[in-house]
């Protein structure tokens, strides 16, 4: 897609696109304007249209955009018309949860194989599955045509994993590690850091706190009156 002109921000944006126009698909919703898809997905109107726009996709004036032929103009923009093959390496606590996780089929990826470097977990069953050893990882990549790596490993072997997963032939990477991973050019890693996540919410908590402290403190002009901050939406498209 960033081939085609579609910057990287769009891309970001159209599953939760996608998501809010599948949930109207699944309600009977034939149209929707753009002013109402935008609100749902928590982004400006200008910048929805905008972002459709990259896809060739404009809304009728006085009618909006058609939800099932916009639902799959982003699945076919995404790569979703496939079926794809994911491994997942490191079958923790962590790895036994995402691979349990209903979501992947859902959204057209489906778990081919698990890995894990410790024998004492390899040979084990998880979500009908048996935890296969990494000295497989190769054979099953090439197998099962998969392209795409989960990994959920600790920090300190996380590196190493992933060089295996490129080795073998995946070219996309999902991980949950805190650790910043080296890959050649050509290989895509996404991180979902949960520990930063929490960190940043402990920051934003810690400030909120302190806002209230001083609001309550009294004043030359007596007692200030705290205002009740107005709601917004969270799980917004950036």
């Amino acid at each position: 897609m960033s081939e085609r002109g579609i910057p990287e921000a769009t891309v970001g944006r159209l599953p939760v696109y996608l998501r809010v126009l599948t949930a109207l698909v699944e309600r009977g919703v034939p149209t929707v304007s753009s002013e109402e898809l935008a609100a749902a997905a928590g982004v400006g109107s200008a910048k929805l249209r905008k972002d459709l726009s990259h896809l060739g996709s404009y809304g009728v004036r006085g009618v909006g955009y058609e939800v099932s032929p916009l639902v799959a103009h982003i699945s076919r923009e995404l790569g979703l018309t496939q079926a794809w093959r994911v491994v997942i390496v490191g079958l923790g606590n962590l790895g036994r949860a995402l691979a349990s996780y209903g979501g992947f089929a859902e959204r057209g990826m489906g778990v081919a194989a698990l890995f894990d470097a410790d024998p004492a977990v390899v040979g084990r069953e998880v979500a009908g599955l048996v935890v296969r050893p990494m000295s497989e990882l190769a054979a099953v990549v090439r197998a099962e045509g998969v392209v795409i790596g989960v990994l959920a490993t600790p920090a300190a072997a996380a590196q190493g994993a992933c060089d295996e997963l490129v080795a073998a032939g995946v070219t996309g990477v999902l991980t949950f590690a805190p650790a910043v991973l080296s890959v050649p050019e050509g290989v895509d890693v996404r991180k979902v850091d949960l520990a930063s996540e929490l960190q940043i919410l402990a920051f934003h908590e810690q400030r909120k706190a302190a806002d209230a402290v001083r609001a309550a403190a009294p004043s030359g002009g007596g007692a200030r009156a705290v205002a009740r901050p107005a709601r917004r939406r969270v799980g917004a498209a950036r």
